[in-house]
Order: C-alpha cells, then structure tokens, then sequence
C-alpha cells in the first residue's frame, strides 16, 4: 500500500541545472556512473560505521555491496545499494534543492559555458548528472533502522513525485530510465553490459565495496545467472606507487574529492614503528568554489584498518590546507574513534605534524611552472599558515610569494627578494593595500622609487595581518614603508646632508607646531618627511600601530579596537608645504591658512587610499578654494 503522491517544485537554481544536464554540453558523458556509484560506497561506508557506533541499530552488515541490474527491454539501468538509505527529509533536502552550495555561485557559473565541464565536481551535485542520459530518474531510498521507504521519481522538467513506500528493502536504489544512444552526441547504449563493466572498471575498479552484475552463462543448452564482481576492490594507497597507473590516481582523487580537475601532486606515505599508517594525498589544480567560505570541507578521509571512520577529518589536516584531499589509513586507532577522542589523541597529533610537513615539503621541491600554478589557486589559503602554524612558519615563508615592484607581472620568493637586496640592507620591505595599483601610486613609494629599492605589494586580507606577526626571514626584519621613520640613507649621504636638515628642521619648527596643534583631532604629529619625492605629504603610522585596514576588518567582525592616530609627514622642498610654511608665519590667525593645512590632511588621506571622516566639508573646501582661482 502507498500513501499520497506529492508533487513538489526543483528550488530555481536546481531547474537552471537541470535544464543544463538534459540539454548537455558535456562530452564526458560516461562519468554519471561514477558519481552514483560514489554515492553508494559512501553509503555502504556510513552504514558499517553507524553499525558499529550505535549498538540498537538492527542492520545485516555481513554482505554489504553494489548491484548494477540492466534491463535491456524496459532500456533500464539501476544502481541499487544496501547502504545507510536516507530518510524522506533528507531525500528533499539533498536531491530536491541544490544542497549546501552558496547559491549565488551556482547562479554564476551557470551563466558560464566554458566552467560547465567542471560544475558538476565543484558543486558537489553528481546525482543530477543522471539527467544527462536518462529521460527519467527513479529513486527509492529506505534509511536503516526506519520502516517506510521513500520514493522520489523526476524527468528534470522542474518537478518532482515524492511518495512514502512500505516493504522496500534498507538502502538506496536509482533507476535510469535511459536515453537512446547517440554516438555524435557522446550518449552510448549504457543498456550494454560490456559498456557498464568498462566504466566501472574505468573509473570505480578501486571502490573498496564489491560492485555485481548479473552474469549469463550457457553451458550445453543450459543457461546459468551468477553474480559477477566487476571491480577489484584493491585500496590505492596500500599499494605501491609503481602497481598504479595514473589514471587510477586521477579516478581514486575524483572519488574521494568529489571534484573533476586533475591532480596536481599525488603524495603517497607510509609510516612504520611506534604506530603504523598509510596515506594517499592529493593537492588539487583547481581550487574548490567553496575554499573561503566558512561552510568549507576541511580534512580528508580517515580509516582505520581499511574500515571508513569519517569524512572531513580536520584533525589530520591544519585549516589552512583544507584544499589537501585524499586518505589517511591508521592501524592502531579504535573503530569506535569519535571526533572529540581524535582531538586528544596523540597519535593522531604526530600524524597530523607529519602530513603537514610532507605536505610542505612537497610544495617547495615544484618546479616553477607546478609553482607557479599552485599558488595563483592557492597562496591565499597557504599565508593563512603564518598566522596559524609557528611550527612550520619558517617552511611557510619558504614557499610563499609576493607581487613586488621588481616585476610587473609574476610573482617573487622571499629567497629571491633577500638576494636582491642593496649592500647594507637589513631590511624586507613592504606595502599592503587593496591593489597593486594603489600600492604603487601612494606617495609613501616615492623614495623607495627614486633609490631603486625593492617593495613587497600586499593586496590579500590576509596580508594585513600576518605581517604584524611575523618577525623576519632570513635575518631580515619586515618592514612596512608606511609606518616608523624610513632612512634610506646611507652614512656618507647622512654626513653630507646633517646639517640641511637641521637647518630645515628649524625653519619648519612653527609650523609643524602649529599644524599638530590645528590637526590635532586627526593626527598625533606633523613631521619633516624623508620619504617624498614629489608629493607634498604623506601619513603614516608608529612601528608598531595598526593599518587603518586591519582596523576596519576588526570592526566589521564586530571588535572593537581604539581609533589609532597617526603622523602626517610633510615634503619640505614642496612648494605647497614652503608657501603654507610663509603663509603660517605671516597670518597664522587666519581661517584660510587653517583650511590649507585640512585640505593638505585630506589629499595625503585619499592619496593613501583611505576614506575622509567628513567629505562634505573637505569637498566643500575643496570647492571654495578652486572657485576663488577661476
């Protein structure tokens, strides 16, 4: 007996997917089975693990396995299961609309032709490849431990049936109610027994769950069905490297990544002694849609004796390389591990120290075009590290890289920067800021231009922060050029130019007195600068303040932090600064004088790429001053 049939609406960005599926542009065609016979192992693998958790649990685990059952006359393929099964809750949550993926970002890449070969594997969405080769998908899902299945049945035209169902057997079951073949449209006749046992072999050989077909004999007239095993269920990373072809890596990362790039690095390991593991890591090409987003998966797989514990297991694996997938097989773990044991497990600890720094190790011996690849994906992910990882913070520096006014394109190393610094440099410099672009046009660049200095562009959010936490590389300190005093002098120049400058410092006496008295609300001091060239001034900060965007970024996470003021340093060849300087002296009771010297706070403040407290006024002023010129 069935109870009512209910017709439910796809959510809007599952019906532009499908539309996408049905009418595909995907030549790849064949992976379909792969993604559901993923599903299914994932599946079988949650069962065993639940079983073996949650003692109460009634479930037959002694022959956990895949069926594939063609029908060549109804044309009907069916990928059946006697996994973990899901509810009717959670059939609608995960199928019915475009589960957790930032919806915004699907929408995005849908509008993108060229990105439709790797949407499926980004998005996690591989049970809607179905739609590529079948006019209808039925599924019928009872999740162990419950008595009422669940039947889910769509032909992708925007709707779908749900219906409770009694009698069906635990797990999960997808029948394909197939197209016809198409050669020139890369469809095959996956009604065809041979074609289904070659992509399995292509693509699931490893999958750890036996995978069966039945298999027709005839022996004398008499015709014998067995049940055939299609896949060789052998781990990949208990293997030797050289037993492995690289199209079976590449497979065994899609399966356990859910992703359709290819590999950039494979890191097989094997450890021996007080505690036993293996582990099978991929760096990916491609970074994942999600990898700055807080619902980001973060780890890799975690067995115990070929037994799957969990996904994700983020003890193995420091955050900042969440982009890591693959494998960890340990020996001496319980199989009833939790996650709040693995926290404080110490084998679990060493683990982790050893895969990061394989992990690291493995980035830094690239060559320049693996580099170079690798980091445009993933360097901002990488610098997080610094902040996070004092133990590898050396390795970390060692690896990471930075635009930088030697190059207009590419990138530099920090080992490549310290080689070209000038004799009696001690010192790493450096700039942060929203883009290269504002980087380079802040007057805080000028001396740095005119003497040939090297400056490090720091343009990632990240970048604010790290800088102030890390100390040096390579006996060399970090500094920035917008904060402390800069002396790019060498002695000989300092020697030659001691007594201009106290000459200049005694002719500018009253008006950086006055001019830090007049400003006083904005800034902590007026100074003499040794850093302009060209333009008339210039703020800066103390050693060791904050950057007026790391104080932003504080306060738009919601803490709090004291307004910092700084100092606003002037270029005393500027005849701006030298006419204000006569200005002052003459009629320094006068309210033109005193807007001359806001005017001047304001251009060096947007000069800088910051935002006035009050742009009505500096506009205004602005507009009184230029009015009177005209």
């Amino acid at each position: 007996m069935t109870a009512q049939v209910e017709e439910l609406q796809f959510q809007a960005e599952t019906r532009q997917l499908l539309d996408l599926m049905i009418h595909s542009v995907y030549s790849n065609k064949d992976s379909f089975l792969r993604e559901l016979v993923s599903n299914s192992s994932d599946a079988l693998d949650k069962l065993r693990l639940e079983a073996y958790q949650n003692k109460d649990l009634d479930v037959d685990t002694s022959d956990l396995h895949i069926d594939l059952e063609i029908d060549k006359d109804a044309r009907t393929l069916t990928i059946r299961d006697n996994g973990i099964g899901m509810s009717r809750a959670e059939v609608v949550d995960l199928i019915g609309t475009l589960a957790k993926s930032g919806t915004a970002e699907v929408r995005a890449k849908l509008k993108e032709a060229a990105a439709s070969e790797e949407l499926i594997g980004q998005f996690g969405i591989g049970f809607y490849s179905t739609f590529m080769v079948a006019d209808k998908v039925t599924l019928l899902t009872r999740r162990a431990g419950e008595t009422t299945a669940t039947r889910w049945e769509s032909s992708g035209e925007g709707t779908y049936t749900i219906e409770e169902v009694e009698g069906a057997p635990q797990g999960s079951s997808v029948t394909l109610h197939l197209k016809p073949a198409d050669d020139e449209d890369h469809l095959y006749d996956y009604a065809s027994e041979w074609k289904v046992k070659e992509l399995v072999k292509k693509y699931s050989d490893f999958i750890a769950w036996p995978i069966r077909m039945k298999s027709e004999t005839e022996v004398d007239g008499e015709k014998t069905v067995t049940d055939e095993t299609v896949n060789s269920m052998k781990a990949l990373w208990a293997r030797s490297k050289d037993d492995v072809s690289e199209d079976e890596y590449k497979e065994f990362y899609r399966h356990v990544s859910h992703a359709w790039d290819e590999p950039l690095e494979i890191i097989p390991m094997k450890a021996e002694g007080t505690f036993e593991y293996q582990a099978l890591l991929f760096i990916p090409s491609q970074a994942p849609f999600d990898l700055f987003m807080r619902e980001s998966k973060v780890g890799v797989q975690l067995y115990v004796k070929r037994v799957f514990i969990m996904d994700d297991c983020d003890d193995l694996i420091p955050e900042y390389l969440r982009f890591v997938k693959g494998v960890v097989d340990a020996q001496d773990l319980s199989l009833n591990v939790s996650r709040e044991i693995l926290q404080q497990d110490r084998q679990i600890r060493a683990i982790r120290r050893r895969l990061t720094k394989k992990v690291l190790s493995t980035i830094r011996d690239f060559d320049a075009e693996k580099y170079d690849t690798f980091w445009s994906q993933f360097g901002k992910a990488i610098k997080e590290g610094l902040l996070s990882d004092t133990d590898n913070r050396d390795t970390i520096l060692e690896i990471s890289s930075f635009a930088s006014t030697h190059s207009e394109e590419g990138v530099t190393k920090l080992s490549e920067y310290v080689e070209r610094v000038k004799d009696g440099q001690d010192k790493i410099y450096y700039m942060t800021g929203d883009s290269r672009q504002q980087i380079e046009s802040s007057p805080h660049m000028e001396a740095f231009r005119d003497k040939g200095i090297e400056v490090l562009l720091l343009t990632d959010p990240v970048d604010e922060v790290w800088v102030g936490s890390v100390p040096e590389f390579d006996g060399k300190a970090f500094q920035s050029i917008a904060k402390g005093a800069v002396d790019l002098e060498s002695e000989d120049e300092k020697k030659a130019t001691e007594a201009s400058r106290e000459v200049q410092e005694k002719d500018f006496a009253d008006l950086l007195t006055w001019m830090t008295s007049t400003l006083e609300e904005n800034i902590k001091e007026v100074r003499l600068s040794s850093r302009l060239t060209t333009s008339p001034a210039c703020i800066v900060g103390d050693d060791f303040s904050i950057t007026p965007t790391l104080e932003k970024m504080y306060r738009a996470s919601g803490q709090e932090v004291p307004h910092m003021k700084r100092i606003l340093e002037l270029n005393p060849s500027h005849p701006l600064v030298t006419g204000l300087k006569k200005a002052q002296a003459e009629r320094s009771d006068d309210t033109d004088v005193a807007e001359t010297a806001e005017l001047l706070y304001g251009m060096a403040l947007l000069a800088e790429g910051g935002e006035l407290e009050d742009p009505a006024k500096f506009t205004k002023l602005l507009a009184d001053r230029l009015t009177r010129t005209v």
